[in-house]
């Protein structure tokens, strides 16, 4: 009876914490539980989810990519300073960011890959670095429109008005940025699930050495998931850019690690026991979810942090309780 009860809250658990959060929230805030302010918690996790499915990603691989929160920030500046040094066009503004997400991804896959050094100290070293270069470039300021020089001088540029509305607009009440995640979401997980690729990067994660042995091509397919992470980083470098209409330094620092907390959440996501998109989806709602209730109720935002860590601890210590007694 113990064992199934246990099993429920692995498979199911997460899903009723975030029912009953909703439900708790509701009942005591009579605006939680509306279409606007549903829009808006969907909105807020935007930029962090896309972060997290860049970690979930290196974590299906076996690794583990630190480095995320690096790559939304020079991302961010890279962005903003195209637009507001150097006017270029929307279409530059974005593949450039993209290419740095991609470059940093390469960068961790080649220390990884090819030099051997294990994902936490090469992707750790690489977060120094970008964070590092970032801060080089932008001289420690924040990039905003027409913003004065040192010398007394302007910048000729300012934020591309399509580029905000990546960030601000909305459609039907729903902010476009959290429909280009859904479609995100709805992607990877097909890609996954469905296709052979996907099922590559399991069974790498998995076992590696038999991954070799059944020919795959581990090195390739570890690759490939750097790279995605780092894409998937500039992503979120490149929404918030748009959300706050500026290029802030050290944008990224803080969501690296509600990136890691909506991920190791997703684990116990139906069961999966595993990094998996849908559950990353599901982990990163119920943080949203808690910090809107919880910025609602008047709560200091210092205590947020405390709940978001008993949540994580929660979800971590029914994932591997079960985990570990299915094994013995």
């Amino acid at each position: 009876m113990k064992d199934k009860l246990m099993n429920l809250a692995f498979r199911y658990g997460a899903v009723v914490v975030i029912t009953g959060v909703i439900a708790f929230f509701s009942f005591k805030l009579p605006y939680f539980f509306t279409y606007s302010n549903l829009a808006d918690i969907l909105g807020s996790i935007t930029i962090v989810t896309f972060v997290a499915i860049g970690v979930t990603l290196s974590l299906i691989v076996d690794g583990f990519d630190l480095s995320v929160g690096s790559t939304v920030s020079i991302t961010t500046v890279v962005s903003a300073s195209l637009m507001i040094w150097y006017e270029q066009p929307l279409v530059v503004v974005i593949v450039v960011s993209l290419l740095v997400g991609a470059i940093i991804g390469l960068l961790n896959a080649l220390l990884i890959v090819k030099l051997r050094i294990p994902d936490l100290l090469a992707t750790l070293a690489v977060m120094y670095i970008v964070s590092g270069i970032h801060k080089t470039y932008t001289q420690g300021y924040t990039l905003y429109n027409h913003m004065e020089f040192p010398d007394g001088t302007k910048a000729p540029g300012e934020m591309n008005a399509t580029f905000l509305w990546l960030g601000q607009g909305k459609l039907l009440g729903i902010p476009f940025s959290a429909i280009l995640l859904l479609i995100a979401v709805v992607f990877v997980h097909i890609f996954l699930t469905r296709t052979k690729y996907g099922r590559q990067m399991y069974v790498t994660g998995g076992n590696a050495e038999a991954a070799r042995l059944s020919g795959i091509r581990v090195n390739r397919v570890r690759t490939l998931a750097y790279v995605v992470s780092g894409l998937f980083a500039s992503i979120g470098g490149i929404l918030f850019a748009s959300r706050v209409g500026s290029g802030q330094i050290d944008a990224g620092a803080p969501l690296l690690m509600e990136a890691v907390a909506a991920v190791f959440v997703g684990f116990s996501v139906l069961g999966a026991g595993k990094p998996n998109v849908i559950g990353t989806f599901v982990g990163s709602i119920l943080i949203g979810v808690l910090v809107n209730g919880l910025t609602m109720m008047n709560l200091q935002y210092f205590t947020h942090d405390i709940v978001k860590g008993v949540v994580l601890v929660l979800a971590l210590a029914i994932t591997f309780y079960v985990l570990n007694r299915s094994k013995t």
